[in-house]
């Protein structure tokens, strides 16, 4: 009797596993039957003929590649080391098992061949502004070339682009002088405007000589105020003029 008990439990702990598999939710069973595909089965529970069924399990979450840094020579011919994550999930289990060996190492690979032959397209400057365009760009790509796989690319980010010194110290020095640039033609922009106010204004006091006299008054009130040690005496250049004709006189 006890020998038969210890070949029944040999006998269930061999046969057990292999007649029944349980799927999560977000698993699915790719099931081989002497080497054919049977079925994909799953979430749940699934049975098995031992020793003669096998099964693959594919995870269908959303899935993350960290694409290790890349050095990419962009179009302008700057150098620069570039990673990106790439985020995408199985839609056919069935094809991921069966036209592709390892699926995830296959999506890895082609991001990184992708991110390196869509950047040498872009200029340094389009690759630091264009982020947006450049992801979808490389998503595109991804997703075509893996779609035969069952694989559907969700995103691609391109997280960091990392510059040689001296390119950043050039830029430091691009930015400075740009600033400079701006700087000066805010000054002229301000020098025109106040010169054409000047004109406008000798022009309104050519045609009301009134006005140049409420002028004059008022810079002397200005004056007064701010220095009452002082003493402010307006004198006429008509004034001069008497003394100039004299002197002419005398000479004669």
């Amino acid at each position: 009797m006890l020998v038969w008990i210890i070949t029944l439990v040999i006998f269930l702990s061999v046969f057990l596993p292999q007649m029944f598999k349980i799927m999560r939710e977000y698993e699915r069973g790719v099931v081989f039957r002497l080497g054919k595909f049977q079925a994909t089965k799953g979430p749940g529970l699934i049975v098995l003929i031992p020793f003669i069924d096998k099964v693959e399990r594919v995870d269908l979450r959303v899935l993350t590649i960290n694409v290790d840094k890349q050095e990419v020579i962009t179009k302008d011919n700057v150098t620069v080391n570039v990673d990106a994550i790439t985020f995408f999930r199985v839609v056919d289990a069935e094809r991921a098992v069966i036209q592709v060996e390892r699926y995830i190492a296959a999506t890895s690979m082609i991001a990184q061949t992708t991110l390196r032959s869509v950047l040498g397209q872009f200029e340094l400057d389009e690759l630091l502004a264009e982020r947006d365009k450049i992801n979808k760009q490389i998503q595109d790509i991804i997703d075509k070339q893996t779609d035969p796989w069952g694989i559907k690319v969700v995103s691609v980010e391109v997280r960091d682009v990392i510059l040689p010194e001296t390119m950043k110290r050039a830029m430091a020095r691009q930015a400075e002088s740009e600033r400079d640039r701006r700087a000066k033609i805010i000054n002229a922009q301000g020098e025109f405007e106040a010169a054409a106010k000047l004109v406008e204004a000798g022009k309104m006091i050519e045609n009301t000589p009134t006005a140049l006299q409420l002028r004059f008054l008022q810079t002397m009130g200005e004056i007064s105020e701010e220095n009452s040690t002082f003493t402010f005496l307006p004198i006429p250049l008509d004034f001069f003029e008497s003394f100039s004709k004299k002197d002419k006189t005398d000479k004669e």
